[in-house]
């Protein structure tokens, strides 16, 4: 099955890429990248790679190789633009996150929720983690013209962790941890019919999920739409993924 995964330039979340890209790749999927620009070569958030802060808080050593593998697949250095998507030509979208400056160019660009909004009209799978999640929250459905979100139940980056990482890096990074001056947790309840549809999950804040364990990760459900709220359910993520993708493209009884 054929997966789009926008990004932006430069900054995206080295994990919630590189992870998802091999683990549904492995699983049989293409995956086809979109920036803004047809041919453009994305790069990760730097510091993810060599260490936010005293070589600490960046990814973990087996995405960070997922993304040198990554860096050097075909799919990844011929990119498509993102006015150029054929909604219809895929069966799955997914939404990667960073918090990173260069991020805005993704989470705030009209021409992709132009995209986006088509592929959903689909009803075909979706899924969307960390920041992505933005994406659909700012999202209009072309029949209500309400957010994407509305009606949903979705989780996102929890405003505990986004807080948090703020107060720990802001004396030597600045606001590197704040994509925006509301939270993303805010920004995405105020998209939801009601309170009760977001799902932050369990209160985590180091503790991550790996290939062989799940136990500190977490996602939503909501039919054939799939969240998740950082790097540390990446694991997850994409195995929950490839099983919805995999369910809709099984036959109906």
């Amino acid at each position: 099955m054929r997966v789009l995964m926008p990004l932006p330039d430069h900054d995206f979340d080295v994990t919630e890429v590189a992870v998802p890209w091999r683990l549904l790749t492995d699983a049989g999927h293409r995956v086809t990248f979109a920036t803004e620009v047809a041919g453009t070569v994305p790069a990760a958030d730097p510091l993810l790679l060599t260490g936010v802060l005293f070589g600490q808080l960046g990814a973990e050593p087996e995405p960070k190789e997922f993304y040198r593998q990554l860096s050097e697949s075909p799919e990844f250095r011929e990119t498509i633009a993102w006015d150029a998507i054929g909604p219809g030509d895929y069966d799955g979208l997914l939404l990667p996150g960073g918090h990173a400056p260069g991020m805005r160019q993704y989470l705030g660009s009209p021409a992709l929720r132009e995209k986006v909004a088509a592929f959903w009209a689909l009803s075909r799978p979706v899924a969307a983690i960390c920041h992505g999640v933005l994406v659909l929250a700012r999202t209009e459905d072309q029949e209500t013209g309400r957010s994407l979100l509305h009606g949903r139940r979705t989780t996102c980056l929890p405003k505990y962790m986004e807080r948090s990482a703020y107060a720990l890096t802001s004396w030597k990074l600045g606001r590197y941890y704040r994509t925006y001056p509301a939270y993303v947790e805010d920004e995405v309840r105020s998209a939801l019919a009601s309170p009760e549809q977001f799902v932050r999950g369990p209160r985590e804040l180091s503790r991550r999920g790996t290939a062989t364990d799940d136990s500190h990760a977490f996602v939503v459900e909501d039919g054939s739409y799939l969240s998740a709220r950082w790097p540390g359910d990446a694991y997850l993520f994409a195995r929950r993924f490839d099983a919805i993708l995999r369910a809709a493209q099984s036959p109906k009884a």
